[in-house]
């Protein structure tokens, strides 16, 4: 091989390594990992209305898992949603619509009817968040615990286990954040501060910053 291309080769290689040390150590954009496809549903919603992930496109979607006769506090997963929903004027969002949905694990107590008294009951604003259900079960696991990888179990009598969860996911339907402990679970300011990374990454990518932004996609640059 010609030592001009052989050197060459190693000068790129050495580039490409030089690049990638320099953005995981300095890390000039950060950004949240693609992680997977959220999956396509199909949901009855707290109006008796059809929800679908199809609607949900283009806006930021907040889900979270829970029924409403989980006891209080249950995690404080409505006080969470209510706290972020209150402060999205924190963040710079650039006219990116956020939608929050709450899907149901107990579709046989959780008609429409109950889902819509349940959200007045806390004092949603159902203008962005929305409480959906599938009377289908063997479907809503799959949505569940297969789509978001969400535990959850039927104890019967009423009684659910489950493992509290947000999961965050972009315009595109890409699961980009999820939080799935208790103490991840109560702290808004974090899915807060998430948000404002993936507006930027909208506002961002285009033109030749599109690059940058794909660059730090492939070498692990992840907001904390």
């Amino acid at each position: 091989m010609n030592k001009y291309l052989l050197n060459g080769m190693y000068g790129v290689l050495a580039f490409i390594v030089v690049s990638a040390f320099a953005f995981k150590i300095f890390q000039p954009i950060q950004v949240l990992p693609r992680m997977q496809l959220s999956p396509a549903f199909s949901l009855t919603d707290q109006s008796n209305e059809r929800l679908t992930s199809e609607d949900l496109r283009g806006e930021f979607v907040l889900y979270t898992f829970t029924y409403t006769n989980c006891p209080a506090p249950c995690y404080n997963i409505n006080e969470t949603m209510q706290d972020i929903q209150s402060r999205l004027n924190e963040v710079q969002l650039d006219g990116i619509e956020v939608r929050f949905v709450t899907i149901s694990i107990d579709p046989e107590r959780d008609t429409p009817e109950v889902m819509n008294a349940y959200a007045q009951s806390i004092n949603a604003d159902l203008t962005q968040w929305q409480f959906g259900t599938t009377t289908n079960k063997a479907l809503l696991k799959t949505i569940i615990g297969s789509g978001f990888e969400t535990y959850y179990e039927d104890k019967g009598e009423g009684n659910f286990a489950f493992d509290p969860a947000f999961v965050l996911v972009d315009g595109w339907g890409i699961v980009r954040a999820e939080y799935r402990y208790q103490t991840e679970v109560s702290n808004a300011d974090r899915i807060l501060r998430h948000l404002g990374v993936l507006a930027e990454e909208v506002r961002n990518s285009v033109g030749s910053t599109k690059l940058a932004y794909e660059a730090a996609h492939l070498f692990l640059c992840y907001a904390p």
